[in-house]
């Protein structure tokens, strides 16, 4: 695959579809293993869950394991999980992540976010970075794989193009703030990108971005995995400081 052209889209509109990349048996294996976990097949120590909330509101979701449940809504620190790091270490996504990032290339995150078939909660317009995430220097790239269709009324990612040129709407980053996105008309600029199963979009960490709820009766996986320099640090210090994954050996 010629990166140029999507590499070249990324540093000016913040996205860029690459097309389905992940097959039939890759999308198999990846769902059966995300179900597996959710349901307690297979026990990985270490992995985060949050559950969805049933009022739909990411404020009501409950963290840690709760039992065997297809409602959870996402599940974190997948490089732990053999299927999924293999996915996370395709050498397309070293490609990519070597055109980005000079040196050692380690992860911040790799998690699955899951709208269960009930509709699954609606995410608003944000950005991933800022001070939230505690770390000395800002990620700049997440690779995201559908896992099942997202089609406009199915829980598909929605962007504004270009918007993450701007920096961070607010230090600490996350939501963006109602007046800055009826200032920036979000609504009316918002592009909808609905993906067939095994498609990747490349963002940048500072795009605005958000979803809708899944149709019911149909669920949307998505696997989102950031990428960033292994120069980077944690900062946070109520805890020890994160030690980062690294991918890619030989970088």
């Amino acid at each position: 695959m010629d990166l140029s052209a999507a590499l070249a889209r990324l540093d000016t509109e913040g996205y860029a579809p690459l097309g389905r990349v992940l097959g039939d048996d890759g999308l198999a294996a990846l769902r059966e293993r995300a179900e597996d976990l959710m349901l307690g097949r297979v026990t990985d120590p270490g992995l985060f869950f949050q559950m969805d909330a049933r009022t739909g509101q990411y404020e009501d979701s409950g963290l840690g394991w709760r039992g065997p449940s297809l409602a959870y809504r996402k599940i974190e620190r997948l490089e732990k999980d053999e299927r999924f790091l293999a996915w996370i270490s395709n050498p397309l996504f070293e490609r990519v992540a070597r055109a980005r990032i000079a040196g050692g290339i380690v992860l911040y995150r790799a998690i699955l976010f899951n709208k269960g078939e009930p509709g699954g909660g609606a995410i608003r317009w944000h950005q991933d970075g800022g001070t939230l995430w505690g770390l000395s220097q800002e990620p700049e790239l997440q690779i995201w794989t559908a896992l099942d269709d997202a089609p406009v009324d199915g829980g598909c990612l929605e962007v504004i193009p270009g918007s993450h040129r701007q920096g961070l709407a607010r230090p600490m980053g996350g939501v963006i703030p109602e007046d800055q996105l009826l200032a920036q008309r979000a609504e009316e600029r918002a592009v909808p990108l609905p993906v067939q199963a095994g498609e990747v979009i490349l963002l940048h960490n500072q795009l605005w971005h958000r979803s809708g709820p899944s149709r019911e009766g149909h669920r949307r996986r998505g696997f989102s995995i950031c990428y960033m320099s292994d120069a980077t640090r944690c900062l946070r210090k109520k805890r020890a400081p994160r030690e980062f994954f690294r991918v890619f050996e030989g970088g």
